[in-house]
């Protein structure tokens, strides 16, 4: 008879939901708190994190005052079945991930350590709090991707173009979702929001608050401060700074429609050679990973984005669900959910 499959490994996954310094607001309010569908944006994160068999607990840092609001609902408890902790947010996105994962160390939501030598491989899930249409195959699709990476520190997830057809407008006058894509000589692609680490392996973790707090592409002077620090970083050099040029003079190039031009440019830089550069720059051993749905890239950063999620949100959804399960199939079983608790 053969024998039982082993239970997937299992993380914590830690979802970041501040509001302060990089973090947009939408609508004059912190984005994770926007309804949809009648439930805050970080809320519908969680539960479908419930469903994810390689996460082991969920870690939550935010306005911990806010949060509990949002977790005292007896509907949303009545769904969670992994352990959840709030934790209060830090200043910037470094202080929230380093900070959280210092307390995933000590199993304390209040108080957290640095790392013992023997526990620098513990690896973590990060996620943004605002992907309403993450589904949990995708989730478990990445994060099995990355456990099989021994060799890899830092893991940045990222969807192909097609992945996101469903979200463009379906006609003129039509609401919907149009991103901007990073153009390479391996195809346009777009992050995906989702990041798998050993965080205490990571040399250089100021170099990933930098490249959030100036990630927004379409804005040139984001992306020229963010050169300008790039290139006068230790591990840094000329040759950095012209491809990080390239990459985004193409993107500007596909946004306008000289669609010829971006194609030439984009042939100089492929996800191999971004893999050395943010490699190089955070200190770390970085890879990208693919996953293929799409649902996990698609945030909220403008009221369009916003207006357009909660006009769409069913339909999409159902969607996003169907081509998650076509694509991966039903999700591996996990071990029985531990008892229910939320900590704050």
């Amino acid at each position: 008879m053969a024998s039982a499959p082993a239970p997937p490994a299992r993380v914590p996954a830690i979802v970041t939901a501040g509001d302060t310094r990089a973090a947009k607001a939408v609508y004059g309010e912190s984005k994770v708190f926007l309804e949809v569908a009648g439930r805050p944006l970080v809320a519908h994160l969680v539960l479908t994190l419930q469903s994810v068999p390689e996460v082991s607990e969920v870690w939550v840092v935010g306005d911990r005052e806010r949060l509990e609001g949002v977790f005292a609902s007896r509907e949303i408890r009545a769904a969670i079945a992994k352990p959840l902790y709030l934790v209060s947010q830090g200043r910037n996105l470094l202080e929230n991930a380093w900070g959280t994962f210092r307390r995933v160390v000590a199993r304390d939501p209040e108080h957290g350590r640095d790392p013992r030598a023997d526990e620098f491989d513990l690896q973590v899930l990060y996620l943004s709090g605002d992907i309403p249409f993450a589904t949990p195959q995708e989730i478990s699709a990445f994060a099995r991707a990355c456990l099989a990476r021994p060799d890899c520190d830092y893991a940045f997830g990222y969807v192909p173009e097609e992945a996101l057809a469903g979200f463009l407008p379906s006609g003129p006058g039509e609401t919907g979702i149009e991103v901007a894509f990073f153009n390479l000589s391996d195809g346009r692609v777009r992050q995906n929001n989702l990041h798998f680490a050993r965080p205490a392996r990571i040399g250089n973790r100021d170099r990933i608050n930098d490249m959030y707090e100036h990630r927004h592409q379409r804005q040139f002077w984001h992306m020229a401060a963010l050169a300008w620090k790039v290139f006068f970083s230790r591990a840094a050099g000329p040759m950095i700074v012209i491809l990080y040029a390239v990459m985004h003079i193409s993107g500007l190039a596909d946004r306008w429609k000289l669609r010829g031009l971006a194609d030439r440019l984009r042939g100089w830089v492929s996800l191999r050679r971004n893999e050395e550069v943010i490699g190089r720059l955070l200190d770390a051993r970085f890879a990208f990973v693919a996953t293929e749905a799409g649902g996990c890239a698609v945030d909220v950063d403008t009221e369009q984005e916003y207006d357009a999620v909660c006009s769409h949100f069913e339909s999409w959804r159902r969607a996003q669900r169907a081509r998650a399960e076509a694509l991966y199939g039903p999700l591996q079983s996990e071990a029985a959910p531990a008892e229910t608790r939320a900590e704050g």
